[in-house]
């Protein structure tokens, strides 16, 4: 499955020069955890995103909204209506839909 958030995670670690086992000790877990999360094998935990955004210097919010896409993603990619629940949902939070 495509994964916004370890593909955004690895682009800005390589980008920065960034060590995988650096990121991993930062986050307290061993480097393979952190490699099977960029590749979308082990889901990442919310509470590293602020740790992430400091260290990658990101903006914490992008990482989020990659993280929680994910999330959705996972929670309604085999669903024949995810697209309607998902319209649903937005237009609860009163936001505008395209």
């Amino acid at each position: 499955m495509e994964n916004l958030f370890g593909t955004k995670i690895r682009s800005l670690r390589e980008a920065s020069g960034i060590l995988q086992r650096q990121v991993a000790y930062h986050l307290d877990i061993d480097s393979p955890m952190l490699s099977n999360v960029e590749r979308g094998e082990r889901k990442a935990r919310r509470e590293w995103i602020p740790k992430l955004a400091k260290l990658l210097k990101a903006n914490e919010d992008e990482l989020l909204t990659a993280w929680l896409a994910d999330r959705i993603q996972e929670l309604v990619q085999d669903e024949k209506v995810a697209k309607d629940s998902i319209k649903a949902v937005a237009i609860k939070m009163g936001m505008t839909i395209r």
